[in-house]
């Protein structure tokens, strides 16, 4: 099966916020940051996103504000366009096609209307050459235009950013290697300094990033070795001098110049903000602890807020290198996911190790880290060849009120050391408290480990290299005043074999682990119900089918086979030869997803075990081997028709790539979704979109609908309408007011028609009702002068039938008509 245009791969949760250099707004109110193939808006005093700016459909390489207008922002991406932007308002302005994959992005403020991008040489994504062009943005009223005309400014540049714009523009320098080349404009020539790879003292004096001072001419650029070089007298090929500043022992990752040029801001490994003083070189400033590794450092326009990126996917601002004032937590990847992928089950929170000794609970719909969980609760020493204890295994129950990690640490010349701990939610404290430790658990590593879905017993299975499988069992407490505890219930083992991998049934009734070659399949009861056997290749991966399909059971081999048994039978059901590098079951349906390892790529195929036609299938998904994914339960299910995409409607895939890049699918009918509800939700901009803040003004609009019944049933005029259109666009985008007046005007005017035409029913109602009262005493009058009995009704003696209150009206109002035409009629 081919795979539909629909369905899309995308960085929707948990990307990078520290890729590119992120922009502080003028005003220093907002921090805009790529995450993806979005550009989020954050509020720089409440860390809230206040907006999601979304319309490129490739990664995010880079942002740059507006410099003809402080309410813009230019964004680019690797799908060739360069995008403008209203980020108050999050409007998307205009699109220029660019036609190449870009990478970076700069600008001028003495080049309007020009914007500068690296490009590779030739037009492909696997090229590793780069360009930096400059790009003549036409005039054009259209939102899409496509801005062919470019012009070569420097070749072989680094994709990466290190490039600098000096002077407000009069020249552009940018390192790469060894080589600092600067371009003037006026002159139209670049002259290029070169330095040596290396001295006797062993110094590495590769180029890593540069900054040009914005009122002299200086060039500060960053190497490897730790130094920064001041570049001086470089309009002079032969006569150029540098002087050097040496504080990082480590690579400098990121210069900054502050606006007005006093102070030199620098980053690297040691994550300390260090502040140069420009005139006093000698003197600096520090600002230690930050976190990760500073990788990018950018400054406000008026220089009052700095903000520094980290290497664990953290932005922190600064007030004016003073203090930190916020923090913007990302999600943290390090070098690679030990724990696996998991949901929690009660905050439905993508749960993995993230900082070291850490677990990170992490919102993927809000796009949010939720907190930390210490699990190690020992301080981590940040030195290189320091063996500590990391977090490797972490499993929920069903109802997330036990979570199990483990903890390892290797140390040379010593035994594994190994804990295992059961964790207890607390209602009171809203997270997991340590109940249990485990010392030992096993002889040797822990492989898997996963907790039985059966509703009688809380029981964790645990496997090792050892040999063995244990259960562990909770034991119930619930009549004595002791707490819970947690104790070994069973230990068990096949032909001294090894085993690899564990799995329970839905129900909790089944227990599959894998003893290389061999699937054992054991009772609650810890009785050998059978053994299945498969062509040669340990067993990786084993997975139980759902609901349906609960009587499949599936694995994986290392010798490229997957194979599918049938529990009633004990036989094998069927096989085929694919390297599966990853077997996933959704929870809640019958599909499964595996992911085969072809050619260096990653094929997705999703199927059900009952059928042998796959569902859903795509090639080449991505680069290398895909090692760890997980289905996340929908907040809203999809009614998607599509047969290709149902498997999409509950839940949401979700998988890391080989460069630790968190991808996912989108269907059309998520995006138009989204896309609505965003046009739905229009809140001040000066409010961060807390839940507090949205449960407010809910509670707000009902307490109005409460004392004022009224309010709905009042209809507004029609000119209202313009009215709202008029005051929620922004005013830079609306034409001139002499344009705007008249109509405005005419909005708010009532015609006389309306007015007549709502006066004649009010007059009519009130002459009715006098004639109510005067027909009604009338009547009460000739029903005594009959019978003197006021319960007698018009037909109860006569027959007649009864008169409705509208025929009763109708006839008072012809009674009072005057009627003397007629009698001039009749006399004549």
């Amino acid at each position: 099966m081919v795979a539909h245009a629909e369905i899309r791969v995308v960085h929707l949760g948990g990307s990078k916020i520290n890729f590119r250099e992120p922009v502080i707004t003028n005003d220093s109110r907002f921090l805009l940051c790529a995450s993806g193939e979005s550009v989020k808006v954050y509020s720089s005093s409440s860390e809230e996103c206040v907006h999601d700016l979304q319309g490129h459909t490739d990664l995010v390489s880079g942002i740059v504000r507006n410099p003809s207008n402080h309410l813009q922002v230019y964004s680019c991406s690797a799908d060739g366009t360069v995008r403008l932007w209203d980020f108050t308002d999050g409007i998307l302005i205009k699109t220029f096609i660019i036609g190449y994959p870009i990478y970076s992005i700069y600008v001028s403020e003495n080049h309007g209307g020009v914007v500068f991008v690296v490009v590779p040489m030739a037009n492909d994504k696997s090229s590793e050459l780069f360009q930096l062009v400059a790009v003549h943005l036409p005039l054009s009223g259209d939102q899409e235009v496509e801005a062919r005309e470019l012009s070569a400014v420097l070749c072989d540049v680094s994709p990466s950013g290190a490039a600098s714009f000096g002077r407000k523009g009069e020249y552009i320098a940018a390192v790469k290697g060894l080589q600092l080349e600067v371009f003037f404009f006026k002159k139209q020539k670049s002259h290029r300094f070169f330095l040596k790879s290396g001295n006797k003292k062993g110094a590495k004096n590769a180029f890593t990033c540069v900054s040009c001072h914005p009122k002299e001419d200086c060039i500060a650029t960053g190497h490897e070795d730790g130094k920064i070089r001041l570049w001086r007298n470089f309009n002079q090929k032969k006569e150029y001098t540098y002087s050097t500043l040496h504080w990082h022992h480590g690579a400098v990752n990121t210069l900054q110049f502050t606006p007005e040029g006093t102070n030199l801001l620098s980053g690297g490994i040691e994550s300390v903000l260090v502040q140069w003083h420009y005139t006093q070189e000698n003197q600096k400033d520090f600002l230690p602890r930050l976190g990760g590794a500073i990788t990018h450092i950018a400054v406000s326009p008026d220089g009052s807020l700095f903000c520094t990126s980290h290497s664990d996917n953290k932005i922190t601002i600064i007030q004016s290198c003073v203090k930190v004032s916020a923090i913007i937590q990302g999600l943290v990847k390090g070098e690679g996911v030990r724990t696996d992928l998991t949901i929690d089950p009660r905050s439905k929170a993508l749960v993995l190790n993230g900082k070291p000794g850490h677990l990170q609970f992490y919102s993927l719909h809000r796009d949010k880290l939720l907190y930390n969980l210490d699990i190690v609760q020992q301080e981590y020493i940040h030195e290189e060849g320091l063996d500590q204890f990391e977090v490797v295994k972490a499993a929920f129950d069903t109802r997330g009120d036990w979570l199990a990690t483990v903890e390892e640490r290797t140390q040379k010349g010593s035994e594994l050391e190994i804990n295992l701990k059961l964790w207890a939610y607390d209602e009171q404290t809203q997270s997991f408290m340590l109940n249990t430790t485990v010392t030992a658990p096993h002889e040797d590593k822990i492989t898997a480990m996963c907790f039985s879905p059966s509703p009688e017993t809380t029981m964790l299975v645990t496997i090792s290299f050892d040999g063995h499988f244990k259960a562990w069992l909770l034991a119930d407490h619930s009549d004595t005043k002791e707490g819970a505890s947690w104790s070994c219930d069973f230990v068990g083992g096949y032909h001294h074999l090894k085993p690899g991998c564990c799995c329970f049934s839905a129900d909790g009734s089944l227990l599959a682990v894998g003893f290389q070659e061999v699937v054992t399949v054991w009772s609650p009861s810890w009785e050998l119900l059978t053994t299945l056997s498969q062509p040669p290749g340990a067993i990786r991966d084993l997975c139980f089918g759902r609901l349906s399909c609960s009587k499949y059971l599936l694995g994986t081999s290392t010798k490229n086979q997957l194979c599918c048994w049938n529990l009633l039978t004990c036989s094998l059901e069927w096989s085929t030869p694919v390297d599966v590098s990853l077997l996933q079951a959704d929870p809640l349906s019958e599909n499964m997803v595996a992911f085969c390892s072809q050619s260096g790529c990653s094929d997705l195929f999703v199927f059900k075990p009952c059928e042998p036609r796959p569902l859903y299938s795509q090639k080449a998904l991505c680069t290398g081997k895909v090692q760890r994914a997980v289905f996340a339960p929908r907040d809203q299910m999809l009614e998607s028709c599509e047969e290709h995409a149902q498997w999409l409607n509950r839940s949401q895939l979700y998988f890391f790539t080989q460069h630790m890049d968190l991808m996912t699918f989108s269907t059309k009918t998520e995006e138009d979704r989204l896309l609505a509800s965003s046009k739905r939700l229009m809140v001040d901009d000066s409010v961060a979109v807390t839940p507090f803040y949205l449960l407010l003004g809910k509670h707000r609009q009902q307490q109005e609908a409460l004392t004022n019944p009224m309010a709905e049933r009042i209809q507004l005029p029609q000119g209202s309408i313009a009215i709202k259109e008029l005051l929620s666009t922004p005013a830079h985008v609306l034409p001139s007011a002499s344009f705007l007046c008249s109509m405005f005007v005419r909005s708010l005017l009532i015609s006389s028609s309306s007015a007549s035409k709502e006066k004649e029913p009010v007059e009519e109602e009130m002459e009715s009702e006098e004639e109510d009262s005067e027909g009604e005493a009338e009547l009460r009058d000739a029903r005594q002068d009959l019978g003197g009995s006021t319960a007698w009704g018009p037909g109860d003696e006569l027959g007649a039938p009864a008169l409705t209150k509208a025929q009763e009206r109708e006839l008072r109002r012809v009674k009072h008509f005057d009627h003397s035409w007629l009698s001039s009629i009749l006399e004549c």
